[in-house]
């Protein structure tokens, strides 16, 4: 049985205080420069973060946008309050599970997650979500580890994914590109600095 939002949720609340330590080494070699990236595509004045965890994309934020950020994990949450107090962040943080927004129809103008959707149980429930949310000619962008192309590596990946979802509540084997070129978007771009496992995608609504 697949692992509902409440699960997933608990298991980010339990690793929370350990979070950006298990993920220091990977952040500073990979992740930091792919950030930077996708926030370079952001546009627009009012933007939403989705699963903005302790606050990692906090050094990314355009300096004049409003940025509203939501996570479904209190203890993530906490975490995110106390850096935006400690770094002097301008950003209205919402407990909120992206598969159930409470935000109207056309709120943003750039909706943006960074390694989200490895997490979200109903991905395309989530992803419809946040194509609700964007205004008409407004954009979805998305960075996320996605399963490879190559056999012999997408093989071993399903083979552990039940163990890592297990472990930390992550998916390493989802198909991202595919679930948002099925969403209604009027174009979806997958950045050519892309590597296999790693997706930069914007899409347009």
């Amino acid at each position: 049985m697949k692992p509902d939002s409440a699960t997933i949720q608990q298991r980010y609340d339990r690793i929370a205080p350990y979070f950006e330590g298990l993920e220091a080494i990977m952040e500073g070699l990979i992740f930091k420069g792919w950030r930077k990236k996708c926030w370079a595509e952001a546009k627009g004045h009012h933007i939403l973060e989705v699963g903005v965890g302790t606050g990692k994309n906090f050094d990314y934020y355009p300096a004049d946008a409003r940025i509203t950020a939501i996570d479904f994990s209190k203890e993530m949450l906490k975490r995110a309050a106390q850096k935006r107090l400690r770094k002097n962040i301008a950003v209205e943080l919402e407990l909120m599970d992206v598969q159930s927004l409470y935000f109207a129809d056309n709120s943003f103008d750039t909706v943006i997650a960074t390694f989200v959707f490895c997490s979200v149980p109903l991905p395309l429930k989530g992803l419809k979500e946040l194509y609700r949310v964007c205004r008409p000619g407004g954009q979805v962008i998305l960075l996320e580890h996605v399963l490879s192309s190559k056999p012999i590596l997408a093989s071993v990946m399903n083979f552990i994914n039940p163990v890592i979802v297990t472990l930390v509540g992550a998916n390493i084997n989802r198909n991202t590109v595919k679930n948002v070129q099925s969403c209604a978007f009027s174009s979806v771009h997958v950045d050519e600095r892309s590597s296999d496992i790693i997706k930069l995608i914007v899409a347009r609504k």
